[in-house]
């Protein structure tokens, strides 16, 4: 259950919601004036996410190539590499 703090609580709880942040690895969401206004989390959680976000974005290039017969054989990948660090 995703945990729902007042903007209040940054400032007078910021410890408290520090430590949940890493112990669940979860984001905190933040209202203000009863609405949702931020999510706070931890670095680790936010560099995880970005790293998420990147992999899907790279396998839907992949994923495009394919439909689009952009693609070459493994074998012909590899050689390319290993050409250009000779």
């Amino acid at each position: 259950m995703p945990s729902i703090r007042p903007s209040s609580d940054l400032r007078n709880k910021y410890n408290e919601i520090s430590e949940f942040c890493h112990k669940y690895s979860e984001p905190v969401y933040i209202t203000k004036n009863g609405h949702g206004d931020l999510a706070v989390m931890s670095i680790e959680t936010f560099e995880r996410l970005a790293g998420k976000f990147e992999l899907c974005k790279l396998l839907g290039e992949g994923i495009n190539d394919l439909k689009h017969n952009r693609v070459i054989p493994a074998e012909e990948a590899f050689r390319q590499i290993e050409d250009e660090f000779k």
